[in-house]
């Protein structure tokens, strides 16, 4: 947002690997990106790009055996992370930064009442009692929109519909007051009707309460509604850093301008979507130099031999694409020849 650009996660180098039996899986190899205060940042990506493991890294969820952090710095108001003991991060998870899960379903106990579970966070990590935690649990309720919150906090899970479940779990991200959001595919299960209502009302809290949010995502419409700044992942690395501005107006890598170009557009009269050929690489197995190089349509010897760095571009942006360096031997190829 402008004018606010105190920063309040730092995330460099961040390397998370999975050790199993079929070899080592590099799920997250080296992201690098920055969350200011107030602002919200998308993290976009297909599925397997290594999106939600960089965000359960932030949290040190990674379930080890098998995953493990082995590099990086995760950096939250100048303090590390990875350095963390874990009952210290059990006083910042939930309290300082929170998180809202994908499917509330199987992220909500299915045996306690909603009530039950928003008190339980404010009981631990506030330290109130059992009383005035479940007053706050009402209120919590009353805050996200649920109707009759005192009714609702007496139900399970499985007595409310999608959208209330999704608002329950905002409400408990919400309860202690974090300074930072992580909101994982927020509305993937909820009709276009209630996810509307939903990022409405991610915005609104937002606003209230100043904090920032990483909105983890595959859907484009998603971050042009709601996001300042945007990642693009490919392959458990960042390929494009820029303004959500920059990504709609002037996409630069090619991954990101084939997710362009995929999508369905009202103002034209395509029978067909363009769609970005090929597959995601096994994490086990990734091609040498840059990632995208298998499915790229520019693709010289130069991107299957070495991999790019994230470089800073003429705009602002980061871009991890040889098009845009000096070794580019078709540096004369025009943004227009490439689709955008």
């Amino acid at each position: 947002m402008p004018g606010q650009q105190e920063k309040i996660l730092d995330v460099r180098n961040l390397q998370t690997h999975f050790f199993t039996d079929d070899g080592v899986s590099k799920a997250v190899d080296g992201v690098d990106f920055s969350l200011n205060k107030g602002e919200t940042l998308g993290l976009v990506g297909e599925s397997g790009c290594g999106k939600s493991i960089t965000s359960l890294s932030i949290l040190r969820l990674i379930a080890s055996p098998p995953g493990k952090i082995v590099g990086g710095e995760i950096l939250f108001k100048g303090q590390d992370l990875i350095a963390k003991s874990e009952a210290e991060m059990r006083k910042i998870r939930g309290n300082e930064i929170s998180m809202i899960f994908q499917e509330p379903m199987t992220s909500l106990n299915p045996v306690y009442t909603v009530g039950e579970q928003i008190a339980e966070v404010l009981r631990l990590h506030q330290n109130m009692g059992r009383k005035e935690a479940w007053e706050k649990a009402v209120d919590m309720l009353r805050l996200v929109g649920i109707p009759s919150p005192e009714k609702r906090a007496t139900q399970e899970p499985h007595e409310l519909s999608g959208g209330m479940r999704q608002r329950v779990m905002i409400a408990m991200a919400l309860a202690c007051r974090p300074e930072i959001l992580i909101a994982d595919e927020p509305t993937t299960a909820l009709d276009v009707t209630i996810q509307a209502q939903i990022l409405e009302l991610m915005k609104k809290l937002q606003a209230e309460m100043g904090m920032s949010i990483i909105m983890i995502t595959h859907d484009l419409g998603v971050v042009a509604e709601t996001c300042d700044r945007v990642a693009v992942m490919y392959a458990g690395k960042v390929v494009e850093y820029t303004t959500a501005k920059n990504l709609f107006e002037n996409p630069k890598h090619p991954y990101t301008i084939g997710l362009m170009n995929s999508l369905p557009r009202l103002d034209e009269d395509v029978e067909e979507l363009v769609a970005i050929k090929g597959n995601v690489p096994s994490p086990f197995n990734m091609p040498t130099g840059c990632r995208f190089a298998p499915r790229c349509p520019h693709a010289t010897e130069l991107c299957h031999s070495k991999l790019p760095e994230l470089l800073t571009s003429d705009d602002g942006s980061k871009v991890r694409c040889w098009m845009y360096t000096p070794e580019w031997d078709g540096a004369s190829k025009t943004a227009t020849e490439m689709g955008v």
